[in-house]
């Protein structure tokens, strides 16, 4: 049988990081092996499932390029046959109605953590002849249908692709719902009714269901089917350790934000492999066709990764490595290639101009001011942030910038209006030409050329980093120069 893979997020809310990573996994696996990447939707949570999760998770997996080949099925569509399922295994005596109330079986639990014991079964439901049980369903008595795990001292046993060979005893496991009392199936069910209907060879998914499996194993037997083979992910953590959640590590959990921060899909989805996954040595920058070549299932760890943050230091919102990524598959890529990202930036920031798509002076300008900017930027986002007094006048400048490079010279008052004549007299408006004209004019003043270059550069770009001054100044051009130095001038 051909490898059948599958990514069943559940849509209670958006795209995690971790669930971005279950997918990327599934679906570099199904493409080196020439398998089907089949998504499937679990939505039978129906007071937290909604479109607007179900939307934004489909965004998620498309802004990754984690196409599917199969689905988007819904889970709730198979609602008659996962109960279906669970009544011909009642019939076969795989299960039994379980009529305690709520108040019962929580009074059962109660009883059995008193007895420093746990609580596996409703024993008397259970021991109810097939006869009595039938009688008191066909009266109107409300019951929910558990799976009758065996008591015959064996257990179900599997090896993970990850984790290795586990282990379970069936004293073990709990009597677990099937169906709940007002007929809804439950998560152990219907993912193995699912799996078995789409014929489903290999599930990888978070290692927090690795405890499932054992239940699964059970309903598969009981089927008669052929269970999957299975590959258990480790989890994602805070830098603490902690389990990642959006109500306390906020959105640097979601996949959208990232998107929405600027990122590149191609630098993510690297970021998000090398989560708990390496193919040894220290390389680090992959395409995606090297990914999809070099990832396999002995590469993931057993242990928890880390994305490390800073809460406290804008700048480290999220995980430096991923920052790092991003930064080097920015300069890595094609000019060409970059504009059609940076475009939808420039236009959401009001900076975008036409004539930058169609060719010409002005296309020529756009591509040279792309491959000099990205050399100092992280994110797509940054064209327009600090990037703006690039391609707009009305830029700020950096608090920070401005007093350290124009707040502690007040003769900087003089000497930039002076400068700025220089470079307008300076037949040459070109980086060979402006550099000695500057670092001239500073041995006259007598002062390092650093005062110049940095008030210069600040007055120009707003900033007090940014690509080499003279290549700025020859992008920005003369008249825009040489007025944003007489304007910072007049402030100071």
């Amino acid at each position: 049988m051909s490898l059948r893979v599958r990514f069943a997020p559940s849509p209670t809310g958006y795209l995690h990081v971790g669930g971005g990573r279950t997918a990327l996994f599934n679906w570099l696996y199904a493409r080196k092996h020439g398998g089907t990447f089949i998504l499937r939707i679990e939505d039978t949570d129906k007071e937290r499932s909604n479109d607007t999760n179900t939307k934004s998770i489909l965004e998620g997996l498309e802004w990754l390029g984690l196409s599917w080949d199969e689905g988007p099925y819904f889970q709730s569509e198979g609602i008659e046959r996962h109960k279906a399922v669970a009544h011909e295994l009642l019939k076969k005596g795989w299960a039994y109605r379980s009529f305690a109330t709520s108040a019962e079986l929580e009074a059962q639990r109660k009883q059995a953590e008193a007895d420093k014991r746990p609580w596996l079964r409703d024993d008397a439901s259970r021991a109810l002849s097939v006869a009595e049980s039938d009688r008191r369903a066909a009266a109107g008595e409300p019951f929910a249908i558990r799976f009758k795990v065996p008591l015959d001292g064996g257990g179900t046993r599997f090896e993970d692709a990850v984790y290795g060979v586990q282990e379970r005893k069936h004293a073990d496991i709990e009597d677990f719902a099937l169906l709940r009392p007002d007929g809804t199936p439950l998560y152990n069910h219907v993912v193995v009714c699912d799996d078995v209907e789409m014929r489903i060879t290999f599930v990888i998914r978070g290692q927090d269901h690795l405890s499932n499996t054992h239940k699964q194993l059970l309903i598969y037997r009981a089927i008669g089917s052929e269970p999957p083979r299975f590959a258990h992910l480790p989890l994602i953590n805070a830098p603490d350790r902690t389990k990642l959640s959006k109500r306390k590590h906020g959105e640097v959990v979601s996949v959208t934000t990232y998107r929405d921060r600027g990122f590149l899909p191609e630098a993510f989805r690297n970021f998000l492999a090398l989560l708990g996954w390496s193919a040894g040595g220290d390389k680090e920058i992959y395409t995606t066709e090297e990914l999809t070549a070099a990832f396999t299932l002995e590469g993931i760890s057993r242990s928890n990764a880390i994305i490390n943050f800073s809460e406290s230091d804008p700048r480290m919102w999220t995980d430096k490595k991923a920052l790092h990524l991003n930064q080097e598959h920015l300069n890595r890529m094609a000019v060409e290639d970059l504009a059609p990202r940076v475009e939808p930036v420039l236009r959401g920031a009001g900076l975008w101009d036409d004539a930058y798509a169609a060719g010409g002076a002005r296309h020529d300008w756009f591509l040279r001011a792309l491959a000099l900017l990205r050399t100092r930027f992280v994110t797509l986002s940054d064209f327009a942030g600090p990037g703006r007094a690039y391609f707009a006048d009305d830029f700020e400048t950096d608090a920070a910038a401005r007093e350290k490079n124009l707040g502690k010279e007040p003769r900087l008052k003089e000497w930039l209006p002076a400068l700025a004549a220089r470079f307008e007299a300076e037949p040459e408006f070109t980086h060979a030409a402006l550099e000695p004209l500057l670092r001239a004019y500073s041995d006259e003043l007598g002062v390092k050329a650093g005062v110049l270059i940095n008030a210069a550069r600040t007055a120009v770009s707003g900033q007090s980093v940014g690509p080499s001054l003279f290549e700025l100044l020859e992008l920005v051009g003369r008249q825009r120069v040489c007025a944003r130095m007489r304007s910072a001038a007049a402030t100071l």
